[in-house]
């Protein structure tokens, strides 16, 4: 205790007091406890990782370091000073500053309005001092070495830029904390490049950086310090440069899981299930590549290549424009997704939450919803079919859950994930576009999804994969089809493939390893 009889301040392992010191934090929602004790301290210049599987509490923590939570018990300090009384809004003035993964800013405001949102300066009469505001957003943006026009309006800016303009909110108070919560899952390699760029220059100036992420290469690049939670404790601290891959996922799930590349190939002679002839289908084409039967075909490149689009086509909903697209060797007409259906082909889309399921509704109503068809028996569809299927499905998949009445809102990402491929399987399709197929899924998900993908495959069903994460690429993929410019750029056997060779192809002036997308 100090003189005055309050708690002194924490301690840091190095002894000094910490930029950010957390203490035996609680947190409980209703039937849950999110965190369970949780104890981290985070140095002044330190870039300190958060890593756990869905679920494990990461979120909750940092919403109580931001001030959008209040901790049960526990305290939270920022240079030796409790912010037990301080909201979201207490939590920024105090130079804490949180870039949510799903992005806080208004769309329709400009850059400067949404730096300085709530607290505009101000003139005369009350009124708002928009050349002040404009300075100054673009002084805080100058500092970021980014050029983005602060009178702009957010929502004609890249995902890229918009995460800058998340950090310069940061920045427009004097920065302690910054919080990073998934930066990477929808910036292209230049855009992860520049963001690094401005987390160490953040950190060389003093700021703590609490880095939350899925994707390891990142925090083996990018971290000093790792903390791993799992089921809200802390099973670990570890020194980056002295901790494994195989350590770090041990910690996380508690047992041991396997990304090694997939040896299996198929025949020469098996039979092509989906050939792609001349295909251009704006703004992607003219290409053309072929799909065998029990193969895991991987459409790789850099966002923007072309590789959702090439897809969309082939499950009827772009339009092509010319070429022919044939299935077991007959051509045929995909003038919309019905007709693909038809044909044998169905789809995972990118974006599972906007496009792929329905969150208000439970498993089994999602789960039945793309095959309503064949539950319906003289006009009444059949509740009891669709339940016995969302069983099988939930079991074979290893869906966590407690029933199948579960709304799908409430599930995790990977999940989420796995309910949209037992949508998809109840149609039992030959030819399966699963599009990102571990985008926001956590590290035990992931492994889960890989070995649902490769029994598909191993069961005589084509698969083709679109994956911005190369490291996945090479793990999943039989063949690698390689897209630049919305055009077929190269075709390789995974085999034989590296990441270089791989970015040779998508972007020859990016050739070198990138952790960016990296799993």
């Amino acid at each position: 205790m100090s003189a005055a009889g309050t708690p002194a301040p924490a301690q840091a392992p190095d002894g000094g007091v910490p930029r950010l010191a957390i203490r035996n934090v609680v947190k409980t929602f209703p039937g849950v406890r999110a965190v369970d004790g949780v104890s981290l301290d985070v140095k002044r210049g330190e870039i300190h990782a958060l890593i756990g599987e869905n679920g494990a509490g990461k979120s909750t923590l940092m919403h109580m370091v931001a001030g959008v939570y209040k901790p049960d018990s526990g305290s939270i300090e920022i240079d030796g000073v409790s912010t037990a009384n301080l909201d979201e809004r207490g939590a920024a003035d105090a130079g804490i500053a949180m870039v949510f993964q799903e992005r806080s800013l208004v769309g329709a405001l400009s850059v400067a309005e949404n730096i300085y949102a709530g607290r505009q300066p101000s003139g005369r009469f009350g009124l708002i001092d928009r050349d002040a505001m404009y300075k100054g957003a673009a002084r805080i943006l100058a500092e970021l070495d980014v050029d983005i026009d602060p009178r702009v309006a957010v929502d004609t800016l890249s995902p890229g830029q918009q995460q800058m303009v998340e950090i310069a909110k940061g920045l427009s108070h004097e920065l302690k904390v910054i919080i990073l919560d998934e930066p990477t899952s929808s910036l292209t390699i230049k855009e992860g490049r520049k963001l690094f760029d401005v987390i160490r220059r953040l950190a060389s100036h003093g700021a703590a950086v609490v880095y939350v992420s899925h994707r390891m290469a990142e925090i083996f690049e990018i971290s000093d310090r790792v903390t791993v939670l799992k089921d809200g404790r802390v099973t670990g601290v570890r020194d980056t440069k002295s901790v494994t891959h195989g350590e770090l996922i041990a910690l996380m799930v508690g047992r041991e899981l396997s990304f090694e590349p997939d040896l299996r190939r198929v025949a020469a002679d098996t039979p092509v299930a989906l050939e792609v002839q001349d295909l251009v289908a704006d703004p992607v084409g003219p290409l053309s590549f072929k799909l065998r039967y029990g193969e895991i075909l991987c459409l790789a490149g850099l966002l923007g290549a072309g590789r959702t689009e090439v897809c969309e086509a082939i499950f009827g909903a772009r339009r092509i424009q010319s070429g022919k697209v044939f299935v077991d060797g007959k051509p045929v007409s995909l003038a919309n997704t019905m007709d693909a259906m038809r044909a044998g082909i169905c789809m995972l889309p990118e974006d599972r939450k906007e496009l792929g399921l329905f969150l208000d509704f439970s498993i089994a109503a999602n789960i039945g919803a793309a095959n309503l068809d064949a539950y319906t028996h003289s006009g009444l569809l059949s509740d009891a079919e669709i339940r016995k299927v969302s069983e099988r499905h939930v079991k074979d998949l290893r869906i966590a859950t407690p029933n199948i009445d579960r709304q799908v809102r409430n599930l995790s990402g990977g999940n989420q994930q796995k309910v949209m491929l037992a949508k998809w399987l109840a149609r039992k399709p030959r030819i399966l576009i699963v599009d990102e197929p571990t985008r926001g899924v956590d590290v035990g998900s992931k492994a889960d999804i890989y070995r649902i993908l490769r029994e598909l495959a191993s069961q005589g069903m084509a698969l083709l994969v679109v994956s911005s994460d190369l490291p996945e690429v090479l793990a999943l993929a039989h063949r690698i089809v390689v897209m630049a410019e919305r055009q077929v750029a190269g075709e390789m056997d995974a085999a034989g493939a590296t990441e270089i060779s791989v970015l040779e192809l998508a972007a020859p002036a990016a050739a070198t390893p990138s952790p960016i997308g990296a799993a």
